[in-house]
């Protein structure tokens, strides 16, 4: 997940509102059991690139308070008494891709595609950025001894990692991630480290299966028709995830990619459409979602 156009660090209230205090045709409050959020001027401990426009950057700040897989953080360059930026003005969030080997420490995985990026890129270590989260939902660990598979694309493949990490021995996974291109696959190489099964499908062929990620699926569900499904990535192939997990029966959970204007509630800008009528907030109520609660004709 690399999340576009949050507000800013206005309003830590609200990432920490009770459950129950938003009212209205919107899904649930946030959750109070969540660590709440902070702000914090963050050190760059390693920013660099792992090719073409993929990077990958550590930050430490001594008040962090850790994070579940599936949350994310806004980043900005500067230290928190510089002067505010106009270009850009606004944040960029990112999910939060493994926690660092230093106390304190994080780390995200980003691609170079605009200013606020290229800015981030630019970072040298010893440099600060300023820092808010943990913000939005987690994943929920599957049941035991349910098989998973989780499948991911594009710059969804950074938010799903922490998860694969966390998962215990008693379920059986399977990692599916599609790309363009070879080019485009983020973090292959600590995916396999983890020692899980991971299967790729590009859609030019130079990578994996030619194809999409989502031919990986319909082939796995095949064979494993209980498994519980993750999924992050662009919103027509979380789609198709949730249509093919409907069609076995299995449970397909989402971590939605919307715009976002504030990250925290507020704008209402990142509203998605739910099957039972009304709408969630992906900032708080989210990201992460249980498929089959979005309506995902209303959100493409």
């Amino acid at each position: 997940m690399q999340r576009r156009c949050p507000l800013g660090f206005l309003g830590l209230a609200a990432c920490r509102a009770a459950p129950g205090e938003r009212s209205g045709t919107f899904g649930p409050a946030v959750d109070s059991t969540r660590a709440a959020p902070i702000r914090a001027e963050a050190e760059v401990l390693e920013n660099r690139c792992e090719g073409g426009v993929n990077h990958r950057l550590r930050l430490r700040a001594a008040e962090w308070p850790g994070f579940a897989p599936g949350q994310f953080v806004m980043l900005s360059p500067g230290a928190l008494g510089a002067a505010p930026r106009s270009d850009p003005l606004l944040p960029r969030p990112m999910a939060v891709y493994a926690e660092g080997p230093e106390p304190g420490s994080l780390e995200v995985r980003y691609k170079r595609v605009g200013r606020g990026t290229a800015l981030l890129a630019a970072a040298s270590p010893g440099e600060r950025i300023r820092l808010l989260g943990p913000l939005g939902s987690g994943f929920v660990a599957p049941p035991s001894g349910v098989p998973v598979l989780v499948v991911a694309g594009g710059t969804g493949i950074a938010s799903v990692y922490a998860l694969v990490r966390s998962l215990g021995g008693s379920n059986s996974v399977r990692v599916l991630l599609g790309a363009q291109s070879v080019s485009d696959l983020v973090g292959l190489d600590d995916f396999s480290a983890l020692g899980v099964d991971v299967r790729v499908a590009t859609e030019d062929g130079s990578s994996g299966a030619h194809g999409l990620v989502t031919q990986l699926l319909e082939e796995a569900l095949a064979q494993t028709p209980a498994a519980h499904v993750y999924t992050c990535g662009p919103t027509p192939m979380m789609r198709r995830c949730a249509e093919l997990a409907q069609e076995r029966g299995a449970t397909c959970i989402a971590s939605l990619e919307n715009r976002m204007a504030c990250g925290f509630g507020v704008c209402l800008g990142c509203a998605a459409p739910l099957s039972s009528g009304g709408m969630a907030l992906v900032c708080c109520d989210g990201p992460v979602f249980d498929a089959a609660r979005i309506d995902w004709e209303g959100l493409a």
